[in-house]
């Protein structure tokens, strides 16, 4: 295969998207009938979701869908043919604006940073994938897409544009990482957010290191109200959101 030989030549990955190649479909050379790229790819998502990115395999793909191995390897080439796969998969789950020129840029960058994080917690692989790949399938370029019609119309100068992007969406991609990563933990301890923040406040401040900055925290925490981790998270995220949106409007008054 082409992937094959690019590999025994050392030469660097591309993407799935450019191959270029059709898909395999339907039931040929002892393929198993009903399977397709698009039935592996809903699998892998939701085996990923299930085991995360560390268990993957495609043996255990291929024993989910009660085929062997080889059958996966008739529609996709390689494992991380259909990570990237997964991956844009997972994009589509986005509800993208539309494109309403008269519409508030504001509510609209609210409303795609708020999926974005949504996205990212309830897929916890979902993130290192995003830095693995070029991200250049259909879902992801349709999100792109979106993120730049809406960051246009702030009024910003064309060299501020990449920075004002790079500002809100890499903060939601740092911000749902971490809150995705929490999410998994808790449910691999088998407890609830709550329980979980509370045992490992309670674990950390014992920590005589610890204790003083901790104490610091909670005060905040205090201050900001929010009786539960969700609601916590809840309000920090749109805060912060507010505070770059105010940073946009700042910066185009000032240009």
């Amino acid at each position: 295969m082409v992937r094959a030989a690019q590999r025994a030549r050392g030469a660097a990955r591309t993407s799935v998207w450019l191959e270029g190649k059709a898909r395999r479909s339907g039931r040929g050379g002892g393929q198993p009938s009903g399977l397709d790229r698009e039935r592996i790819t809903e699998a892998a998502v939701r085996l990923l979701d299930a085991e995360g990115l560390s268990r993957f395999s495609m043996r255990r793909l291929a024993a989910g869908l009660n085929v062997t191995a080889m059958s996966v390897y008739w529609y996709v080439d390689t494992k991380d043919d259909l990570l990237e796969l997964a991956l844009d998969a997972a994009f589509g789950e986005l509800r993208l604006p539309t494109e309403d020129a008269g519409a508030d840029w504001r509510e609209q960058v609210r409303g795609l940073a708020a999926g974005y994080r949504a996205l990212l917690v309830r897929h916890p692989w979902l993130s290192p994938l995003v830095g693995t790949f070029l991200n250049i399938g259909p879902n992801s370029l349709a999100f792109s897409g979106a993120v730049h019609r809406i960051i246009r119309r702030t009024g910003l100068p064309g060299h501020r544009l990449p920075g004002a992007i790079a500002a809100v969406f890499q903060f939601v991609y740092g911000y749902g990482t971490v809150e995705g990563h929490f999410v998994a933990r808790c449910a691999g301890a088998g407890m609830a957010p709550d329980d979980y923040f509370r045992h490992a406040m309670s674990a950390a401040t014992r920590a005589p290191d610890a204790a003083e900055v901790l104490r610091e925290s909670a005060h905040m925490m205090a201050a900001r109200g929010g009786e539960t981790v969700g609601g916590m998270l809840d309000r920090d995220f749109a805060f912060a959101l507010d505070l770059l949106v105010a940073g946009i409007e700042a910066m185009v008054a000032r240009d």
